[in-house]
């Protein structure tokens, strides 16, 4: 297998296995991995409008993020607000009860990035971060991580 190949395809098994086990520990929250970034996102940098949102995701690239939302407002957990300046400019944010979620959803990752620190302990992390900052930065989900502020020395 070439190399190029073998980055393709232990990217792509990494996601699915840490989508599943953050998939597994949000089920009881009664929200998705795609949900929960929404959240975790609206937590971050609210109020957002639709535009603004979908720039930080990085599980709804390309598209608007309008299905989530919805599903989102429909559960209680995000309002959508007329915007200060122009009233067709929606603004959204969480409601209580979605910050309350947000900070219980916040606590899950908290216990996957333990379970991927242990898992990484001892290996050249930041060299890792450096090939994949390279690697996505070309693509509109890896732009959404450093609109986050996920690479050093970036601000959203």
């Amino acid at each position: 297998m070439r190399p190029a190949e073998e980055l393709r395809y232990l990217i792509l098994a990494v996601q699915r296995e840490g989508n599943r086990m953050l998939a597994a520990d949000l089920r009881p929250l009664g929200v998705t991995p795609s949900q929960a970034e929404v959240l975790r996102v609206l937590a971050d940098h609210q109020p957002l409008t639709m535009a603004g949102l979908g720039e930080l995701l990085v599980c709804e690239t390309g598209g608007s993020p309008s299905r989530l939302v919805d599903r989102l407002v429909t559960m209680g957990l995000v309002d959508r607000g007329a915007g200060e300046n122009d009233r067709r400019r929606v603004t959204l944010a969480l409601t209580d009860d979605g910050s309350r979620l947000a900070a219980r959803i916040a606590e899950v990752e908290e216990r996957l990035y333990g379970s991927i620190d242990d898992l990484t302990r001892g290996t050249p992390v930041p060299e890792a971060l450096t090939l994949l900052r390279a690697f996505a930065g070309a693509f509109p989900s890896g732009q959404a991580v450093v609109r986050r502020g996920g690479e050093p020395g970036t601000a959203p």
